[in-house]
């Protein structure tokens, strides 16, 4: 027989290894963009390769307080998408690096840590290499963290207070999709894909006028 305690640790193991995995993921694709001078970042070791990691105190903490806050909505099975938008001065999405989840809350056997953790690792060898896949942003471009979310916890949640409604315009057009890397294997299955505005969008907001 299972003890309650055994079955908690199974139910929480996968989200603190899928949150660990998206805080580098995303310092790594912050690099990548190269928005920050070099020193904005330091040199780490995670899962036995070299990665990116904001050292700039605010950079830092906006990364790991925005990821740690997905941690009740992903052991609800709430989080459908994690991504990380960079805008135009317009405020426009000019590109999007999207995390697409599924975790099994049912998965009753034991999760192999350490397969998990490879398989997440080759999404991170990947993003080490994808910058020909991206596009060069437009200059005072800004960007942010958005999660896509089936519904909203409780309220009164203390880490789910970080978390506010976006007002992110969306494209007129479907994008343009480059997949980067996926892995389905119980209980998590994530995509990586990049998103562009297609060609026929319009380059500035459309609206009434007043």
């Amino acid at each position: 027989m299972e003890r309650r305690g055994d079955h908690q640790s199974l139910h929480n193991q996968t989200p603190r290894i899928l949150i660990e995995f998206l805080e580098v993921a995303i310092n790594s694709i912050v690099f990548l963009k190269g928005l920050y001078p070099p020193g904005a970042f330091e040199r780490r070791r995670y899962m036995n390769i070299v990665v990116q990691r904001a050292r700039h105190p605010q950079l830092s903490d906006y990364i790991h307080s925005a990821v740690a806050g997905l941690q009740p909505f992903i052991q609800k099975g709430l989080v459908e998408r994690v991504a990380v938008i960079f805008y135009n001065k317009e405020h426009i999405p000019a590109e999007r690096f999207v995390f697409k989840l599924s975790v099994n809350l049912s998965y009753g056997s034991k999760v192999e840590e350490t397969g998990l953790e490879f398989a997440l690792r080759s999404f991170l060898i990947k993003l080490s290499v994808a910058e020909p896949l991206t596009k060069a942003l437009p200059h005072d471009c800004s960007w942010e963290i958005t999660a896509y979310v089936r519904s909203l916890p409780e309220e009164g949640n203390k880490e789910t207070q970080l978390w506010i409604p976006t007002d992110t315009k969306q494209w007129q057009q479907p994008p343009l999709i480059t997949p980067i890397k996926s892995m389905s294997s119980e209980p998590l299955c994530v995509q990586l894909y990049l998103e562009h505005p297609s060609q026929s969008e319009p380059t500035v907001p459309v609206g009434n006028d007043e």
